[in-house]
């Protein structure tokens, strides 16, 4: 998900088209194309220029409504409920050249967790997160951990380190979608501690981008793939 600026100016886009089998989108106010999963603009008066990234989840509804209560909800404009395709990509693969990748135990269309850290990218698949509950590693040196909610299906990644100093987290027993370290707090599914010394601390948290791997692999071209 992107902001809508770039170079101090406000944008409006509208969807132009496919560049390996990822969305095109063009602004109106100078006719630019920019790549969706990038945010880069790859051709027009502003090419090279990056939108700023916004912070985004992807969360079931139900853990949604209940982190924020009086949220609202993007609904279709009545009376164009027809406009919306809900099975675009069939429509698009009689037109596209396919994108393969194949290799390093995955398949094209299986589902991965991104994440980048300094410079340096990592796929996590996405089925093996949610099998393991909760995932530790070191990506570019820093301590990530990928949490999964008590919904079983929502996934979140933070900085593992607080107050500078890398802190070992394990599953809650008794709570699902709760850490807790060796130092006596214990984590909520947002970061935040619920109880401990490090109440009013919240860990960092790391942007996570859901995706195909072949689409994954295609714009990170030097990833690496999380092994247990």
């Amino acid at each position: 998900m992107w902001k809508r600026t770039a170079n101090g100016r406000e944008f409006h886009f509208y969807l132009a088209g496919i560049n390996n089998q990822n969305f095109l989108m063009r602004d109106q106010e100078t006719g630019s194309w920019w790549q969706q999963v990038t945010g880069r603009c790859i051709s027009g008066p502003l090419e090279g220029s990056m939108l700023e990234l916004a912070d985004y989840d992807e969360l079931t509804f139900g853990l949604w409504k209940s982190e924020a209560p009086d949220g609202t909800v993007l609904a279709p404009v009545p009376g164009h409920e027809k406009d919306y395709d809900n099975n675009w990509e069939a429509e698009v693969a009689k037109y596209s050249v396919p994108v393969s990748f194949p290799g390093q135990g995955l398949k094209d269309r299986d589902v991965i967790l991104g994440v980048q850290v300094k410079g340096q990218s990592r796929a996590y698949p996405f089925e093996t997160v949610l099998r393991e509950k909760l995932v530790t590693d070191r990506v570019s040196g820093v301590p990530v951990a990928l949490l999964v909610a008590g919904d079983g299906k929502s996934v979140r990644a933070f900085d593992s380190r607080w107050n500078g100093t890398e802190i070992e987290l394990f599953r809650d027993p008794h709570t699902e979608g709760q850490l807790l370290d060796g130092l006596g707090n214990t984590w909520n599914f947002s970061g935040c501690p619920v109880s401990g010394p490090a109440t009013g601390q919240c860990l960092q948290r790391i942007e996570i981008l859901k995706d195909f791997w072949f689409d994954w692999r295609n714009y990170n071209p030097q990833t690496t793939v999380y092994r247990r």
